[in-house]
C-alpha cells in the first residue's frame, strides 16, 4: 500500500481544549471512521494524552502523541502541530503553560467587545461550554452565539463576530515560532504548519513564513485538512512539492456536526507526496 493511502487523522480536539467529546470518545469516533493512525492535538494542552493513547491502542489504532501550539507570527495567529512528541517533556509542558496564560483575560475582553455590539453576557455563556476557564477560546464563544440564536453556525460566528478585524476579535500574543518549534523538537517531535489555508497572508508573507519555518528545522505542512477546501488541497499539495515538505492530514474535528468533515472521512493525500507519518510506521 502507498503510505499516502493510510487513513491517518493527525489533527483533532477533545474536551481538554475546545472539543465536545472526551479523548476516549474521540478515539472511538476515529476508529469508527476507519482511522488507523491517529493523534489527539488539543490546543496548547497535553492533558488528554494518556487517555487518548490508552483508548487508541485498545482499539488497535497506532497512536502518535500530539499538540497544537498557538503562535503569533507577523501580527497574526498561526498554529503549529507538534507530532509524536513526548507528552511528559518538561520544556514542552512549561512552554505550553506559558502559552495558555492570558486565555482567561482574553475571554473577558471578548465578552466585553461582544457586549459593546449588543450581545450581553457572552463570557458567562461561553463558560458553560468548557470545564476549564483557563482554556476558554473563541470556539466556546461561537457555540454560545449559535445556541443563543445570534448566528446559524460556528463558521458564521467567525465570519461575523470573532474573526480577525470583526467586532468580537481580541488579539493575543501567543508563543514565538522559534520557541514553539524548539519545544516540539526537544520533546522528540516534528513541527507541522497546521491548515495554512486559514491564514490571511499575502504571497510574500507566506513565502517568508515557509522560509523561516524551514530555517528553524520545519519539514511538514498540513495539506488535506477539514479546514481546507478541495481547491486548497491542491494548492497546498503544490506548496509541499515546491518546498519539499512532507504532507500531513487531519480532520481538525471538534464536535459532531461542526466543521466540514468528520474523523476519517478526508480524501487521501496525493500519491506523489511523502506523508509525515511514514517516518514512524
Amino acid at each position: 500500500m502507498n503510505p499516502t493511502a493510510i487513513n491517518a487523522d493527525l489533527h483533532c480536539h477533545s474536551t481538554v481544549s475546545d472539543g465536545q467529546l472526551s479523548p476516549a470518545d474521540v478515539a472511538a469516533r476515529a476508529h469508527a471512521g476507519g482511522v488507523t493512525v491517529w493523534s489527539l492535538t488539543d490546543h496548547d494542552q497535553l492533558g488528554g494524552q494518556r487517555e487518548a493513547r490508552a483508548a487508541a491502542e485498545a482499539l488497535g489504532m497506532r497512536y502518535l502523541a500530539g499538540v497544537e501550539i498557538s503562535v503569533t507570527w507577523a501580527g497574526r495567529t498561526v498554529h503549529i502541530v507538534g507530532m509524536n512528541v513526548d507528552p511528559e517533556n518538561e520544556e514542552l509542558r512549561n512552554g505550553l503553560a506559558s502559552t495558555r496564560n492570558g486565555r482567561a483575560a482574553r475571554g473577558v475582553a471578548i465578552g466585553e467587545a461582544l457586549a459593546a455590539v449588543g450581545i450581553p453576557n457572552a463570557y458567562e455563556g461561553a463558560l458553560r461550554y468548557t470545564d476549564d476557564p483557563d482554556m476558554i477560546s473563541r470556539t466556546h464563544f461561537a457555540r454560545f452565539l449559535v445556541d443563543a440564536g445570534y448566528a446559524q453556525s460556528t463558521s458564521d460566528v467567525f465570519a461575523r463576530y470573532l474573526g480577525d478585524g470583526k467586532p468580537g476579535f481580541v488579539g493575543h500574543r501567543w508563543a514565538k515560532l522559534a520557541d514553539a518549534m524548539r519545544w516540539i523538537r526537544n520533546a522528540g517531535g516534528e513541527p507541522i504548519i497546521a491548515h495554512p489555508g486559514r491564514y490571511d497572508y499575502t504571497p510574500v508573507e507566506f513565502a517568508a513564513l515557509f522560509d523561516e519555518f524551514i530555517q528553524l528545522g520545519g519539514k511538514a505542512i498540513e495539506v488535506v485538512t477539514g479546514s481546507h477546501t478541495p481547491d486548497q488541497y491542491r494548492e497546498y499539495a503544490d506548496v509541499a512539492r515546491k518546498y519539499g515538505f512532507e504532507a500531513s492530514r487531519g480532520s481538525d474535528f471538534h464536535a459532531p456536526g461542526e466543521g466540514r468533515i468528520d474523523l476519517g472521512q478526508l480524501p487521501p493525500l496525493p500519491p506523489d507526496l511523502k506523508p509525515v507519518w511514514q517516518r514512524w510506521l
